[in-house]
């Protein structure tokens, strides 16, 4: 019998990285050695991508070659093209999202090439699609002309401009950059971990990857900050009126989303950022509701609780303050995350060993079959 391990595999190491790395006692993320505060606000998400698959942080040259190949990579086939009016009409954007993903494998080039240099290929082409299909999808369902974005602004600001109609403000796109970067990976989370299990099995990159589409969407990982944006919505009058909301759903035992980590003792470090962001937004567009409530409610929790905001907590307000429809707000978590998931999917395959995990079996044993008619 396998040694017991502890519920949701918390502290067992399954598998090495050179991806990303968390000191949670100290509130730490790290992307391949740099610390997430050296590179927030300094560094483009286009940089993280080439950092994540890559290895390294580009230099100009390197930096070009990449923008242009993603803009060369931006465009769907034919039977992603066929599929978004269909997907478009029915379910939740994550479905939708994740079939979407799943069909781009159809018109993939490099499709049946399971070469290294191919699976980079595909990698960033995933990356350069993912906000595309978002865009896509929102002007599909809301029967609107697709906005073609100008592609100087970069993924961020092409994404706003597709998803609000109107050219971004450059700190308003500079600020959601940031938000990308923030999200771009994050060790063995949920998702991730999904998408190695399915790499360690050599299957492709866009199953790997549609995999962590479905486990994205759960509420307790992606979904949660979709959760906070309603909770925050629902809550009537003034700041006044979060203690109260607050401590009502507390003695309901109803979890409020978007607090506390399984891996964070501390401040969860993208919280920190994401949190100025949210105050900056609120003095930019002198809509603060929000932002005040987020403040009014992440004090109570932590005085009541003693729980830190996650990363869900804060983009909510930032996300709704950039005019992204919150249903969407998930889908945004993995226009980001497609950069971290893929390198992971290259990262198993360039060293791979099939993840097989034992199991601690907990139902009846020596059982005795009987006739039917003794049953």
């Amino acid at each position: 019998m396998a040694e017991k391990s502890p519920r949701g595999l918390a502290d067992v190491v399954a598998a090495s990285t050179s991806i990303s790395d968390i000191d949670g006692r100290e509130g730490r993320l790290f992307y391949r050695g740099y610390d997430i505060h050296d590179l927030a606000g300094r560094t483009s998400f286009e940089e993280c991508v080439h950092l994540l698959q890559r290895g390294a942080l580009p230099n100009q040259q390197q930096l070009d070659e990449l923008r242009a190949q993603l803009a060369a990579d931006r465009h769907i086939g034919p039977t992603t093209e066929a599929l978004l009016p269909q997907v478009a009409r029915s379910g939740t954007p994550m479905e939708a999202l994740r079939t979407l993903v799943s069909s781009l494998s159809a018109d993939d080039p490099d499709a049946a090439d399971s070469s290294s240099e191919a699976e980079r290929r595909k990698a960033t082409r995933l990356v350069a699609q993912m906000p595309v299909l978002v865009a896509r999808y929102e002007a599909t369902r809301r029967e609107r002309p697709v906005v073609e974005p100008d592609p100087d602004l970069g993924i961020a600001g092409m994404f706003l401009q597709q998803i609000t109609g109107e050219r971004p403000e450059p700190r308003a796109a500079e600020i959601f950059d940031t938000c990308l970067l923030l999200h771009a990976d994050h060790t063995m989370n949920a998702s991730t971990f999904t998408a190695r299990v399915i790499a360690a099995t050599l299957s492709d990159i866009h199953s790997a990857v549609t995999g962590a589409m479905g486990a994205l969407r759960g509420p307790l990982h992606g979904g949660a900050n979709e959760a906070v944006m309603n909770t925050l919505m629902s809550i009537e009058g003034d700041a006044s009126a979060v203690d109260a909301f607050v401590r009502a759903e507390l003695d309901a035992g109803r979890k409020l989303m978007g607090f506390g980590h399984r891996v964070y003792k501390t401040e969860d470090p993208r919280a920190t950022h994401l949190r100025e962001m949210s105050k900056e937004l609120a003095d930019i567009t002198g809509h603060s509701r929000y932002y005040e409530f987020s403040r009014r409610m992440e004090q109570v929790v932590l005085e009541t609780k003693g729980l830190y905001p996650n990363v869900d907590f804060f983009a909510a307000s930032v996300y709704h303050a950039l005019g992204i429809p919150t249903d969407l707000f998930t889908p945004v978590f993995a226009v980001s995350r497609m950069s971290g998931w893929t390198a992971h999917v290259i990262e198993q395959h360039d060293d791979n060993r099939l993840i097989r995990p034992e199991s601690d079996y907990v139902g009846p044993r020596d059982q005795r079959w009987v006739e039917i008619s003794q049953r």
